[in-house]
């Protein structure tokens, strides 16, 4: 269950408009290349969003420096404190991280994405209250009429919450994923479907799963393997090698692929 419960608990980086478009954007050699703009919260602004797109490439040290130049420039400017704070959870420097993100929310206590953000990190930890706390956060920002993915913080509140050991909450914040998706969250209904086959509801899981690659949806490795053994649970042979056919077309490398050829159902 934990490989399912990761999918979803995943940073959400939307509220910096150019953090999507990392890959495509020119990222200089030298973070000492100053942005135009003069005004503190411009400063402060351009230099979050150019460290955002260091975070995406995987240039942390660049990330944590400009998110410092940020911070300098307006230490008021909470977008700043959420991208350090993300960088350090990256670095597992934990403490900075939520001293950070509790910097941001008490800039902005209502912003949407400043609480998935500190929800989502909440949800990284061992301690249950903070794993409680966490998903408290989610529903601050989908409670924010102008959120403009209320599904992805239901999604992480449902896996967070399953995390924590409430099946009913997760299957409710799970079904609002749903329920509020453009494309119908899938990484949800996978979930949904792991937690119907765990309670032994296997044709449940199977109707969710079909309804799911009926979309056109590529099928995750996680969701086929779950399908394997939901098609072998209900003996329907036929739809259990199709979908290990996919799996080793599709994940030759998985662990889900190497698990099936060992036959640990």
């Amino acid at each position: 269950m934990k490989r399912f419960v990761s999918l979803l608990l995943l940073s959400i980086l939307s509220f910096l408009p150019l953090a999507a478009k990392a890959q495509q954007v020119y990222l200089p050699e030298s973070s000492s290349v100053q942005p135009i703009g003069n005004d503190p919260r411009t400063q402060a602004r351009l230099h979050t969003e150019l460290g955002a797109l260091y975070f995406e490439a995987g240039a942390f040290a660049i990330a944590l420096e400009e998110s410092n130049i940020a911070i300098a420039a307006d230490s008021s400017y909470a977008p700043a404190f959420t991208l350090r704070g993300l960088v350090y959870t990256t670095l597992r420097d934990f403490v900075s991280a939520e001293n950070d993100f509790k910097r941001a929310i008490s800039i902005s206590p209502n912003d949407p994405e400043i609480n998935n953000n500190y929800g989502w990190f909440l949800c990284q930890l061992p301690d249950l209250a903070k794993q409680k706390a966490g998903i408290s956060h989610f529903l601050v920002a989908v409670r924010n009429p102008l959120y403009e993915t209320p599904d992805r913080a239901y999604a992480n509140a449902g896996a967070c919450a399953l995390k924590a050991g409430d099946k009913e909450a997760a299957r409710d914040h799970l079904l609002n994923a749903i329920r509020f998706s453009p494309n119908g969250a899938p990484g949800s209904q996978v979930i949904l479907a792991q937690l119907a086959y765990d309670e032994g509801h296997v044709v449940e899981a199977r109707n969710r799963l079909l309804d799911l690659f009926q979309t056109g949806w590529q099928p995750s490795a996680e969701a086929l393997w779950l399908g394997i053994r939901v098609e072998n649970k209900l003996g329907n042979k036929m739809e259990e090698k199709s979908m290990a056919a996919q799996l080793r077309r599709l994940y030759p490398a998985s662990q889900e692929y190497q698990t099936y050829l060992k036959g640990n159902y």
